[in-house]
C-alpha cells in the first residue's frame, strides 16, 4: 500500500513552519493516541502514521530528502538518509505529548546538564499583641533555613572537585525506557535529574550543597495588619539546590487577644461597666483608646447595651483607607455585697418607685404584655 503524503497526513502546507508542524502532530496524536481508543486498530495506524510524518519533517535534514526525493529519500530500505525515521528531534514532541496525556514531564534529546532548583518557600508565624499590630513595630526572628553550603560554594563536591557527567544518564538527567513502539521517559535514579554525580562529596553538606543554619532577620511590621496578614520576604527562604535560586519567606500575623479591646476590621470595640447610680443620673468618666484618655458623657438613664461611636479611634487597615471608630457598649452593674444600712435605702427608694411606671418604662411594658398573654390563653 502507498504511504501518503507527509504533509497530507499532518494537514498542513509544503511551507509550515516547525511550531505549526508540531501543533498538527500533537493534535492528531492526542486524537489517535491507543490509550484514549482502546482496541481501535484504525486509530493506531492513523497514530503511527501521525508519528511517522513528524518524525520526518520534524527533521530539517530528512525534510530537505523528503521535499526532493519524497519517500524515496527517507527510507533507509530504498538508500534513504541514514537512520531512517525514528531519529531527529521526535523526542521533544513525544515528551510533550506524553506530559499532555499523562501528565509527565516534557523531556528533550539534547543534554541537560546540571540542573538548579529553586530552594523551598518558608513560613513563620508570629504573635503581635494588638497595639504592636495597629501602630507597627520592627521585631527579630530567629528562623531555621538550609543556606548554601560555604565549604563547596553549594557545588556539593569536595574542595577541589567538581561533579562529573553521570554515567547512568550519560549527562540527560534522564533514562528512556521502550515497551513496544511506545517510548517512556523518567527521571534518572542515579543523578535524580540533575545530569552529573559526585564521585568525592563534600564533607560538610555531604553532596548536598546546602546546610541548616538558624539566621537572624530583622521583619518591619507596617502598622494596621491583623490576624491571617502575611509579610513576604524575598529570598529570605531555603537556599536552592546546585545553585538554584533561593526561596522566600512568609512571615503569618497572629494578634493576640487583648484585655480590653476587640477588633473587627477597622473598628474597635470594648466594653464600658457603669454603676448604678451613673446609669440613673448620668456622669462622665475616662474612656481608653490605643493612644490616650477621652471623656465619655453618659446621659442619665443609659440602659445595659447602649452603644456609644468615638469617631477615628479604630485601626486603619494595612492596606490603606480612613481609619475606624472605637465603640463602646455600656454594662450597668448592679451593687453586691450590701450591708444592712443600703439593703434600707434600697428598699426605701424601690418603694417610692413602686407603682408609677414611668420610672421603669421597659418592665411597665414587658409586665404588661404577660400580663395580657395569660388573660387570653385558654386553660
Amino acid at each position: 500500500m502507498a504511504k501518503r503524503d507527509y504533509y497530507e497526513v499532518l494537514d498542513v502546507a509544503k511551507n509550515a513552519s516547525e511550531a505549526e508542524l508540531k501543533k498538527a502532530y500533537r493534535r492528531l496524536a492526542m486524537k489517535y493516541h491507543p490509550d484514549r481508543n482502546p482496541d481501535d486498530k484504525e486509530a493506531e495506524e492513523n497514530f503511527k502514521e501521525a508519528k511517522e510524518a513528524y518524525e520526518v519533517l520534524g527533521d530539517a535534514q530528512k525534510r530537505a530528502a523528503y521535499d526532493q526525493f519524497g519517500h524515496a529519500g527517507v527510507d533507509p530500505s530504498m538508500g534513504g538518509g541514514p537512520g531512517g525515521p525514528g531519529q531527529g528531534n521526535f523526542s521533544d514532541i513525544f515528551g510533550d505529548i506524553f506530559g499532555d496525556i499523562f501528565g509527565g514531564a516534557g523531556g528533550g534529546g539534547g543534554s541537560r546538564g546540571s540542573q538548579a532548583y529553586r530552594g523551598a518557600d518558608l513560613r513563620y508565624n508570629l504573635s503581635l499583641n494588638l497595639e504592636d499590630a495597629v501602630k507597627g513595630t520592627t521585631v527579630k526572628i530567629r528562623v531555621p533555613t538550609m543556606v548554601k553550603c560555604g565549604t563547596c560554594e553549594g557545588s556539593g563536591a569536595k574542595k577541589g572537585t567538581s561533579p562529573v557527567k553521570c554515567s547512568t544518564c550519560d549527562g540527560h538527567g534522564q533514562v528512556r525506557m521502550q515497551q513496544g513502539f511506545f517510548s517512556v521517559q523518567q527521571t534518572c535514579p542515579t543523578c535524580r535529574g540533575t545530569g552529573q554525580e559526585i564521585k568525592d562529596p563534600c564533607g560538610t553538606c555531604h553532596g548536598q550543597g546546602r546546610v541548616q543554619e538558624q539566621k537572624t532577620l530583622s521583619v518591619k511590621i507596617p502598622p494596621g495588619v491583623d490576624n491571617g496578614d502575611r509579610i513576604r520576604l524575598a529570598g529570605e527562604g531555603e537556599a536552592g539546590e546546585h545553585g538554584g535560586p533561593t526561596g522566600d519567606l512568609y512571615v503569618q500575623i497572629t494578634v493576640n487577644e487583648h484585655p480590653i479591646f476587640e477588633r473587627h476590621d477597622n473598628n474597635l470595640y470594648c466594653e464600658v461597666p457603669i454603676d448604678f447610680v451613673t446609669a440613673a443620673l448620668g456622669g462622665e468618666l475616662d474612656v481608653p483608646t490605643l493612644n490616650a484618655r477621652v471623656k465619655l458623657k453618659i446621659p442619665a438613664g443609659s440602659q445595659t447595651g447602649k452603644t456609644f461611636r468615638l469617631k477615628g479611634k479604630g485601626v486603619k487597615s494595612v492596606r490603606g483607607g480612613s481609619e475606624g471608630d472605637l465603640m463602646c457598649m455600656i454594662t450597668v452593674e448592679v451593687p453586691v455585697n450590701l450591708n444592712t444600712r443600703q439593703k434600707e435605702l434600697l428598699q426605701e427608694f424601690g418603694d417610692s418607685l413602686s407603682g408609677n411606671g414611668k420610672h421603669s418604662p421597659k418592665t411597665t411594658s414587658w409586665v404588661d404584655g404577660v400580663k395580657k398573654f395569660f388573660d387570653e390563653m385558654k386553660f
